[in-house]
């Protein structure tokens, strides 16, 4: 059956939002806030697969139409802030003149036609930072506000370094600009230096949660009718129970759901079928990846949970990583803090990234 509905690759866009939209007007009420407020500087955190990337560009499409000028969501690398200024230029136009005129958004009805006079020549010999303070000074003249999306967020990076300092500097002179970045839970937790640091534990830090069970089987249901696909209610809902709330693994089930329905129809065996497959493709661009990025000592620990099942205490983790109790803990905070593991009470944990203990066990058998 021909899926038109579901986009089961990372970064894509999906048809529709599903469960973030109450999360999505608070974000865009905040960023309307007074400029220097805390609500303008924001760090989503979440797992890979939890829709950070495409919680970026919703967000970019709502605050255009507000009338800001968006960078959209830019990855960490060597040249990040010449790609945002760039960004924030794509967003305005060059006119004969040779000044830079703002676009999109409601600029005529709101009075801003008379440009941004940002000429280029005499900006190629300033530096990014400089150019890009510049760039918001005139947008914040004109009563309009800058937006700057980062993906992927790598806390310790020079450029992230950069752009932070001069963050800093534009709302110490009360510029019109805001900063959102995301990133794995892990990516900003590790150690880094003074000036970030502060500046991420002021900002507002946002984990993005499971979605709930009911709004998958809602979206199912909803998506499933306009494929013409017959489900069901009782399978419909074992398989939203299978997404654990993931969006990208409600992508691949809705994806795999539909490929391998029989005539339009999906029967038990499909059904049982899709999930497998959407399980396999999980654990290996997620639950795989996940591991990739730890050390050899976490894994231990991960291992032995997977053993002890959820939830673990900590003490029989200790005993079979052949530790103290203290030596644990340590892994413990480290994982926890990336999003991998969660407490589950008193001196227990359980994981917090689906399938990740049956992917460690299928490892070592």
């Amino acid at each position: 059956m021909y899926d038109e509905v579901f986009s089961p690759s990372f970064g894509n866009r999906p048809s529709f939002l599903v469960g973030r939209e109450q999360l999505l007007d608070q974000l865009e009420q905040g960023l309307q806030s007074r400029p220097g407020s805390r609500e303008r500087a924001v760090v989503i955190l979440g797992q890979r697969g939890s829709g950070k990337t495409v919680l970026l560009w919703e967000l970019a499409d709502r605050m255009r139409k507000q009338g800001f000028a968006v960078a959209n969501p830019t990855i960490v690398s060597d040249g990040m802030l010449e790609r945002i200024l760039e960004k924030l230029e794509d967003d305005c136009q060059l006119s004969a003149d040779g000044k830079l005129h703002l676009t999109g958004g409601s600029v005529g009805a709101l009075g801003f036609s008379a440009g941004i006079q940002l000429e280029r020549d005499a900006a190629t010999t300033k530096s990014p930072q400089q150019r890009l303070v510049q760039l918001c000074r005139q947008l914040t003249a004109k009563d309009r506000g800058a937006l700057i999306l980062i993906d992927e967020l790598q806390a310790s990076s020079p450029e992230v370094r950069h752009l932070i300092g001069t963050y800093q500097e534009m709302v110490g002179e009360r510029l019109n600009v805001s900063l959102v970045m995301a990133g794995l839970p892990g990516a900003v937790s590790t150690t880094l230096n003074d000036r970030v640091l502060t500046f991420l534990n002021r900002a507002r830090k946002i984990t993005l949660p499971p979605l709930e069970q009911g709004e998958v089987d809602a979206f199912f249901k909803r998506s499933f009718d306009s494929l013409g696909i017959a489900i069901a209610s009782d399978l419909r809902r074992d398989a939203a129970a299978y997404t654990a709330g993931s969006p990208y693994l409600l992508q691949l089930v809705g994806h795999y759901t539909c490929l391998y329905a029989e005539n339009g129809k999906v029967s038990e065996e499909s059904l049982a079928e899709a999930l497998r497959t959407s399980g396999d493709d999980f654990q290996s661009d997620v639950c795989a990846t996940t591991l990739a990025a730890l050390s050899e000592r976490d894994v231990n620990f991960l291992e032995a949970m997977a053993v002890l099942g959820d939830p673990a205490p900590i003490a029989a983790i200790a005993e079979a990583m052949g530790a103290t109790v203290d030596y644990a803990q340590k892994y413990r905070r480290r994982l926890i803090e990336g999003g991998v593991i969660k407490s589950a009470g008193r001196g227990k944990v359980a994981f917090d990234v689906p399938f990740l203990a049956e992917h460690l066990r299928k490892r070592n058998e």
